[in-house]
């Protein structure tokens, strides 16, 4: 059974969704200096060389990263490779907030995943929560006006968005899998250092294609390494260990609802950084949001 959801464990899960918010304003901040896959690449290159002095031992012949290296490689590409680059690449067609709260159908995600591929039971309460946080989502794409549902047209950002979560929730869920040893399991900068390994070679892959196939080009200076800097350390390596962290202790489907908090911040944050005040129909999706994270956390 699921341990019951605490105030120290809320605490923790409140930490991803403050630090993903300021990942989403810093992305469309910097979407003129920097490609929006290299920019994934170059956080986790960065991410790789803070943990080197923490994790440099996974990466010895005789760790325990080597057995295990699909289920490291499978997690580096959804974790790493996949879901940072989808999401810089929304940006360059969607607001923050717009990005945010289309990643808030993560919850609906979890659940489906996890009953379709874990064998995970989903409570009552569990699909009320979920509907509520999609009909959040729902509100903000229809602009609040319920007509314009059948018109609506996603955009590549909206449909890039909506691959990241999908990969995010099976990335969640493998998570709550552990199969490697011990001694990596509990050493959470060797863990995270066994992902990045591989998702550094997925999203190498994709920023060589990108480079191979667009015009793109790298405005260098001092607000570019500041980004870098800070999606390096909050975003990537904070936001994961407590992330990873609050996952064990609750489970996929309950921490999901808390990334519903992300367009909160994004909201707060592109209102002070970039002008983009909310509406009031975000205000509608946002109680919708929460109403869906306190029905599914109370037992």
């Amino acid at each position: 059974m699921t341990p019951a959801l605490n105030f120290r464990t809320a605490l923790l899960l409140l930490v991803p969704p403050l630090l993903w918010a300021g990942n989403a304003v810093v992305g469309r901040l910097v979407n003129d200096l920097v490609p929006p896959i290299t920019l994934n690449f170059l956080r986790w290159a960065l991410a790789f060389v803070i943990l080197l002095p923490l994790a440099g031992s996974v990466l010895r012949r005789g760790s325990g990263l080597w057995p295990h290296w699909r289920r490291f490689a499978l997690l580096g590409l959804l974790g790493v490779g996949c879901y940072n680059a989808l999401q810089y690449l929304a940006l360059q067609t969607s607001t923050p907030l717009n990005v945010t709260l289309v990643a808030s159908s993560v919850p609906i995600w979890m659940l489906t995943i996890g009953w379709l591929c874990f064998d995970q039971r989903v409570s009552r309460r569990q699909i009320a929560g979920a509907l509520l946080s999609i009909a959040g989502v729902l509100v903000v794409l229809s602009r609040g006006q319920w007509a314009l549902l059948a018109q609506v047209r996603l955009v590549h950002g909206d449909v890039y968005m909506l691959l990241a979560t999908l990969a995010w929730a099976f990335y969640s869920w493998l998570l709550s899998q552990p199969k490697e040893p011990p001694n990596i399991r509990k050493d959470w900068a060797a863990f995270l250092m066994a992902q990045i390994v591989f998702g550094l070679g997925w999203s190498g892959l994709l920023a060589g294609s990108e480079w191979a196939l667009t015009n793109a080009h790298i405005t260098w200076g001092w607000p570019l390494a500041a980004a870098l800097l800070y999606v390096a350390i909050g975003p990537a390596i904070l936001a994961y260990r407590c992330w990873g962290l609050g996952v064990q202790r609750v489970g996929p489907a309950i921490a999901g609802f808390f990334s519903n908090l992300t367009p909160l911040f994004a909201a707060l944050m592109s209102a002070a950084f970039l002008g983009e005040l909310p509406h009031v129909y975000h205000g509608i999706a946002f109680a919708l949001i929460i109403g869906g994270i306190v029905v599914s956390s109370r037992r």
